[in-house]
């Protein structure tokens, strides 16, 4: 019983990191996922490159954004906080 367990929980955790790899973005020429404030050359075939094989490529990027914490635009923004009348 032991065992099965653990080649249950190797199974989930498989499961677990290739549903992530896959909802994240990767450099198109390494494959690595793109650091916090790194920034990321986008082209116009939709793919990414990284800072740093960004001149590997031939053709000039659309366009340059920043990477942002998951976070970003969806943080708690701050409530109106309500009049009490005196």
């Amino acid at each position: 019983m032991r065992r099965s367990f653990s080649d249950l929980s190797r199974r989930l955790l498989h499961l677990g990191m290739a549903q992530m790899s896959a909802e994240r973005d990767a450099c198109a020429v390494c494959h690595r996922t793109p650091l916090v404030g790194e920034r990321v050359h986008h082209y116009a075939n939709g793919s990414l490159c990284c800072s740093l094989c960004v001149a590997t490529r031939n053709e000039p990027p659309e366009r340059s954004t920043l990477v942002h914490h998951s976070e970003w635009g969806h943080a708690v923004k701050p409530v109106a906080r309500p009049r009490i009348a005196a």
